[in-house]
């Protein structure tokens, strides 16, 4: 059975649907006033691993990831840009969407933006107010009054008296209570906003996923995920809102993973050891930057450096190693009537129980992968002896690997360096060229040169000349 830790009861628990055979899933996803970097990465890559193999359990999964498309960070961005900040969302939301489909990242089944659940909000934020649990301040927002709630700090495993000690609180003689957080913003000249009943403005951060994700997955719904930084305090308040607000379990099990590190530190923008997804793949390719992923358990530190990536590199070698020249266009059926053919079956299931044993084990990804290495050493002692078998053997790490989104490209392409993967298609090329053109039209020559380098890295060669820019495969 399914084992997941649950954040909230900081244990492993068998999981159980609320309806049995249906999976809801809810991930928060990025604030879109930038390129995506390493620690979005990680979340994309983890979750995708959870809704796959949830997948290959059966489960028929609603999977909800969603977009924040109004925040004080856009408006600065904006701000600084001289842009609308629609402008600017929609422009980092087609580069959140490209760089999760370079890193084969399976598309969630509803991807709500913010903006789009304006009166899903509101009529949240009544709901609050009229349960006693919200009030209007003196300056025009409406905030949640935390201490309505009793449970607050389940989930961070915080008491109201340790957070008083424990955090320095800005005063607001517009609150009630130091910790009470604001769901809808009054509005300040020139920024978005939106009518309200309390006059015009725009929502807070946490009101947006509770909103989102009950109007999606229902009031009550199975897993809740997204990174460590954010158990407190946005999950913490998205349980206070939702509960507060329907009074009913808002979500069974909540799933967090670890932090990105950089040579151990924790990677931060205030460092300057920061990497977006982009830079990462000027040197690397996208199926080294998911294994890499998933060599740490979801809920470690993931350690970034070179040699992590390069190690990457060198697994994934050997993997398609083993595959090369094994035709694998039919599954093989083996002759159980020899003796070799028999041990071979069984020595398959066995690695089939492992990994399952493994990804069953809290997604265990580190020790499914080691059972992948156990599958290509038996392949490559195997295929001497007999091919049929090894075939065999070759079928099953390709589909094992297909639940971990890896090693689905073709072994001789990518041993040669050649291979496109995650569907890099000719209509694909020809977007990514125009953008190119559009950046060299307009001066911006890193983004010209980033766009060349990366289709590089993937086989494609850009030749520029008089007539405009023709390409090739290698």
């Amino acid at each position: 059975m399914l084992q997941i830790y649950n954040s909230l009861n900081r244990t492993k628990e068998p999981f159980k649907p609320i309806t049995p055979g249906k999976v809801g899933l809810y991930v928060c996803g990025m604030t879109v006033y930038d390129y995506c970097h390493l620690g979005h990465a990680r979340v994309m890559i983890v979750f995708d691993i959870v809704y796959r193999y949830l997948k290959n359990l059966g489960y028929k999964v609603t999977y909800v990831r969603n977009i924040t498309d109004i925040d004080d960070k856009i408006i600065k961005r904006a701000n600084k840009l001289g842009e609308p900040f629609t402008m600017v969302t929609e422009r980092f939301i087609q580069a959140l969407h490209e760089d999760s489909r370079t890193l084969g990242i399976l598309t969630p089944d509803q991807e709500p933006k913010a903006t789009e659940y304006i009166p899903q909000i509101l009529d949240m934020i009544q709901s609050l107010i009229q349960r006693g649990h919200a009030y209007v301040a003196a300056n025009g927002d409406v905030c949640y009054s935390v201490p309505s709630f009793p449970k607050y700090g389940q989930l961070s495993g915080k008491s109201l008296e340790d957070l008083k000690v424990g955090h320095r609180v800005e005063p607001d003689a517009t609150k009630k209570y130091p910790f009470d957080f604001v769901l809808w913003k009054a509005a300040k000249p020139e920024e978005p906003a939106w009518d309200s009943p309390w006059g015009a403005g725009r929502p807070g951060w946490h009101i947006e996923c509770s909103a989102m994700s009950t109007h999606c997955l229902g009031n009550h719904f199975d897993i809740h995920g997204g990174g460590a930084d954010l158990q407190f305090p946005h999950h913490e308040n998205e349980i206070a809102q939702s509960e507060g607000a329907y009074g009913n379990t808002f979500v069974n099990v909540w799933m967090h993973n670890g932090f990105v590190q950089i040579d151990s530190e924790k990677m931060s923008k205030s460092l300057g050891n920061f990497f977006t997804i982009r830079e990462i793949l000027e040197h690397y390719r996208p199926e080294e930057i998911r294994y890499f992923v998933l060599t740490s358990h979801y809920r470690s530190p993931l350690n970034y450096s070179n040699s992590q990536l390069e190690n990457a590199k060198a697994a994934l070698t050997r993997f398609y190693t083993a595959l090369r020249g094994l035709d694998l266009t039919q599954v093989p059926n083996l002759d159980n009537q020899t003796q070799l053919a028999d041990t071979t079956n069984r020595v398959i299931e066995d690695f089939r129980t492992r990994f399952h044993s493994a990804m069953a084990d809290d997604f265990n990804t580190p020790i499914a992968l080691a059972v992948l290495f156990d599958v290509a050493r038996e392949l490559n002692r195997i295929r001497n002896i007999d091919l049929n078998q090894a075939r065999a053997l070759g079928s099953e790490l390709k589909q094992l690997g297909s639940i971990l989104g890896l090693l689905q490209d073709d072994p001789e392409a990518y041993l040669q360096g050649t291979a496109i993967t995650n569907n890099l298609t000719d209509a694909k090329i020809l977007e990514l060229i125009d953008q190119r053109t559009t950046a060299r039209k307009t001066k911006n020559w890193a983004e010209a040169d980033r766009i060349r380098d990366m289709l590089k890295n993937q086989g494609i060669v850009l030749e520029d000349n008089a007539d405009g820019t023709s390409w090739r495969r290698l």
